[in-house]
């Protein structure tokens, strides 16, 4: 695959607004392939990550695979945990 083109997208509209607001290509492009009323909502039951202790986001942080979590400060962890 060329570095010009990306794998086909579902929902270009979807993809493109959620890119436009920051998110990554692959969190876009994983959102804009879901097949529809499958995709989760915004604002979900969960409590924000702020109201989550450090080893609560450390343990999430662990068990999605993320690396070089081990000296993160608490809101490191929730940045490195929103961007992935």
């Amino acid at each position: 695959m060329s570095k010009n083109k990306r794998p086909q997208i579902k929902n270009e509209e979807q993809y493109e607004a959620l890119r436009d607001q920051g998110y990554s290509k692959e969190k876009s492009a994983r959102i804009a392939n879901t097949p529809d009323g499958l995709a989760g909502k915004k604002g979900g039951k969960a409590p924000p990550y702020e109201d989550w202790t450090k080893d609560e986001l450390y343990q999430k942080a662990k068990d999605i695979g993320l690396s070089g979590i081990s000296k993160l400060r608490k809101q490191e962890l929730i940045d490195k945990l929103r961007s992935h």
